[in-house]
């Protein structure tokens, strides 16, 4: 039986991807092969660290990281959302300016067929 598959993807200080998450994204991709991918939704985040309009770029730049690993692993880039949020949606509630790892991800939802 297929079910919904949903990871996140951490270990980065930038919207690069580690091995790390390269793994965690293959992963997930392997899962949900069998099954087909209906649709994939990917929400970026930051933490506080920086400037809040800087973080929304900064998390779409993630998401979109993510979004280009899925598609080289076999997932239609039309099947992909993304939306950029930025540190308006914390993990961690920390004060502004606050560096956060656990804040620094990208959340991914497979939809399966």
């Amino acid at each position: 039986m297929c079910e919904d598959v949903g990871f996140v993807v951490y270990e980065w200080d930038r919207s690069n991807l580690t091995d790390q998450a390269r793994a965690v994204v293959n992963q997930a991709v392997n899962q949900a092969r069998d099954c087909g991918v209906s649709s994939v939704s990917i929400d970026g985040h930051a933490d506080r660290s920086g400037a809040a309009a800087y973080n929304v770029g900064l998390s779409e730049r993630r998401a979109r990281a993510v979004r280009d690993e899925l598609v080289r692993l076999g997932v239609p880039a039309s099947a992909i959302s993304l939306q950029a949020l930025g540190e308006s949606r914390p993990a961690v509630q920390t004060p502004d300016g606050v560096r956060e790892p656990l804040n620094r991800r990208a959340e991914v939802l497979v939809d399966l067929r």
